[in-house]
């Protein structure tokens, strides 16, 4: 390790950070340039974020390049089978050592010089190493690999990392999240597999779509009324989502749907489950996490958990059926600036459904989300104009009001849901409310607020710092030595 880095400095937020926390919002949080540098240091290098699934990277070999803000990192299942984040840049001058989205490879070579490594980052290959460095004397190649991710952690296959070398561990920083994302992840033994991710820009800052994806049911009559109109839902009305639950527990919130009278059996058959998914669900799903569709009649929606991953969940109706069919998606917010944000979307699927199954599920997706998405083309509409119209100056003038769900006093309007009435961890509450958004950027404030701990930097391959320093003095000694003999010599 060498010498240490201090981060940067930015203007006082404090006054922006207390408004956020009291439920108004300063309009232009999202289109600001000093925001999203403090985002930078604050929430992106702390937080775990999303980097693929152990289905993407399923043979030794086999590997994904992506990023976490303008860091790149090589994600990779090595010889021994063990996952690994590389980041993507030679020890040698910095060229990124892969340039292909995904594939399969045991070795990575920079083009810019030649320099190679195994995937799992040792390096094996640094051309002319004797006569450019003098070997081992020079460059001690032994033990050199390429910079790993600080943190690198797996929740039923998703694969996260951190940047932050202090990181809790992940299923601390779930928390209570975890029983949640078990809908998503964990419908049998085997988890679930991916397909994608598509991906494309929007003109649009990254926090609204997690804000949305999180907990905003109200937009749903309003933005999505024509999905609704043209019978691709069961449900005949978009003001039904009033009667889900939304809830928040540790790191992530979400919602759901009320679903009709019913068991179990009959609820999971209703979203169009085949009961062989429902058997098996019964097998790896918790008591509680059943009891709340069983009991409780809530079905899971979409979801984010913190900062910047969302899931969705939906059952539309497939081609001219009257029956629909379940697909789940898992989708990033990465940022590019404050104004500009790349969308990954994946399909996932339970990786033991059927083949038939699978097929419509990916086809459903395709229909609402996705590039070309029926409720991607609504969303994107809405959250662009925000963006834009939070650039100008009158936009630093405005508190944007979210306290949908309490009253002036921070009395809620509609009692938190009881332990009875919903078997799930954290708090829950039926209908219109903001309390996930409030989360959710509560906890963007908390981050925004806290100042990154001092971190170090790493030299590759150079003189120890006490070869360093014998260095300084043997050269010091030389001088001394250089200048007696010119003082001798002038006095002759």
């Amino acid at each position: 390790m060498g010498r240490q880095r201090r981060l940067i400095q930015v203007t006082d937020q404090t006054g922006v950070l207390a408004d956020v926390r009291r439920g108004m919002i300063p309009a232009h949080v999202y289109n600001d340039r000093e925001i999203f540098e403090l985002e930078k240091e604050r929430v992106f290098a702390r937080a775990w974020v999303f980097v693929g699934h152990e289905s993407e990277i399923a043979q030794p070999g086999d590997y994904v390049v992506r990023r976490v803000l303008q860091d790149s990192f090589i994600v990779t299942r090595d010889e021994e089978g063990e996952i690994r984040a590389h980041f993507n840049m030679c020890l040698h001058r910095g060229m990124q050592v892969c340039r292909a989205e995904m594939g399969n490879a045991s070795h990575f070579r920079c083009p810019y010089h030649g320099w190679s490594y195994r995937n799992d980052g040792r390096i094996v290959g640094l051309p002319f190493h004797q006569d450019a460095y003098g070997g081992e004397a020079g460059f001690k190649r032994n033990g050199q690999r390429l910079l790993p991710a600080p943190n690198l952690a797996t929740y039923n296959g998703l694969i996260f990392v951190s940047l932050d070398p202090d990181a809790p561990p992940l299923e601390e920083f779930l928390g209570d999240f975890r029983f949640y994302l078990d809908y998503y992840t964990k419908q049998s033994g085997s988890g679930i597999e991916l397909r994608g991710p598509q991906r494309w820009r929007v003109k649009a800052n990254w926090k609204i779509g997690a804000e949305n994806f999180a907990g905003d049911m109200y937009h749903t009559p309003q933005t999505h009324t024509s999905v609704v109109e043209i019978g691709l839902f069961r449900e005949p009305k978009a003001e039904k989502r009033k009667d889900g639950a939304t809830y928040w527990a540790g790191a992530g919130g979400g919602t759901t749907y009320k679903l009709p009278e019913g068991d179990l059996d009959e609820r999971l058959r209703y979203v169009g489950y085949p009961q062989e998914m429902v058997d098996r669900m019964k097998q790896h799903l918790s008591s509680d996490q059943l009891k709340v569709i069983g009991d409780d009649g809530f079905m899971i929606s979409a979801a984010s958990i913190y900062p910047n991953l969302s899931l969705v969940h939906n059952w539309p109706r497939v081609a001219d059926s009257e029956n629909v069919l379940p697909f789940i998606s898992i989708r990033q917010w990465q940022p590019i600036s404050e104004d500009e944000t790349e969308v990954l979307s994946w399909f996932a699927v339970d990786a033991e459904a059927p083949e038939e199954f699978k097929a419509l599920s990916y086809k459903a997706y395709l229909m609402c989300f996705g590039s070309t998405g029926m409720f991607e083309q609504d969303d994107v509409e809405n959250w662009v104009s925000l963006t834009n119209t939070a650039a100008g100056s009158m936009a630093r003038r405005l508190r944007l009001n979210s306290r949908m769900g309490i009253l002036e006093d921070d009395t809620e309007v509609i009692p938190q849901l009881t332990v009875e009435q919903f078997h799930g961890p954290g708090s829950a509450h039926t209908g219109y409310s903001e309390y996930n958004q409030r989360a959710l950027l509560s906890r963007w404030a908390d981050d925004l607020e806290t100042p990154m701990s001092i971190v170090a930097t790493v030299e590759v391959g150079g003189p120890r710092e006490g070869a360093q320093d014998a260095s300084a003095k043997i050269s010091a000694a030389a001088g001394d030595v250089a200048a007696a003999s010119h003082g001798t010599a002038a006095q002759a």
